[in-house]
């Protein structure tokens, strides 16, 4: 399936993007380091190869959240915008959340769940990792 053409951007709309093609995932994280950098209890994400995204219109900061991880947010109102890991520079994490459209991105699975709030429930229809989805296979809940 490919996609068409999606843009989005953040809560003051300085900074916009647009993705084209086919999402890689659509995942849930419950790690402590997206939960710190979003002020949520889990954060929805979109992964689209690197090829297939662009930012049209303003230029958002970055942040080394940990030695592999870049993370882009807008400077003005701080929304968190996307997730970049050393180890797959050919892939884009988007937050699903800043789409225009980001009912059509729902996510197929949670990850890092060893690190998800005790009080934050489980979508039991989705596919469960205790770390990322990379990492090894689903558990059950």
């Amino acid at each position: 399936m490919t996609t068409v053409p999606i843009e989005g951007g953040c809560l003051c709309r300085a900074v916009r993007y647009r993705v084209a093609g086919t999402p890689m995932a659509q995942s849930l994280c419950h790690c402590r380091t997206c939960r710190l950098a979003s002020g949520a209890p889990s954060v929805a994400w979109v992964v689209f190869p690197s090829s297939d995204f662009a930012f049209v219109a303003g230029q958002p900061a970055s942040f080394r959240s940990s030695p592999e991880v870049v993370r882009a947010f807008c400077t003005r109102c701080g929304s968190p915008l996307t997730y970049r890991h050393d180890s797959s520079p050919d892939t884009v994490d988007v937050t699903t959340a800043t789409l225009d459209f980001p009912d059509r991105f729902a996510p197929t699975r949670e990850i890092w769940l060893e690190h998800k709030l005790a009080w934050e429930q489980l979508n039991e229809k989705l596919a469960h990792y205790p770390r990322s989805s990379m990492e090894g296979l689903s558990i059950s809940t």
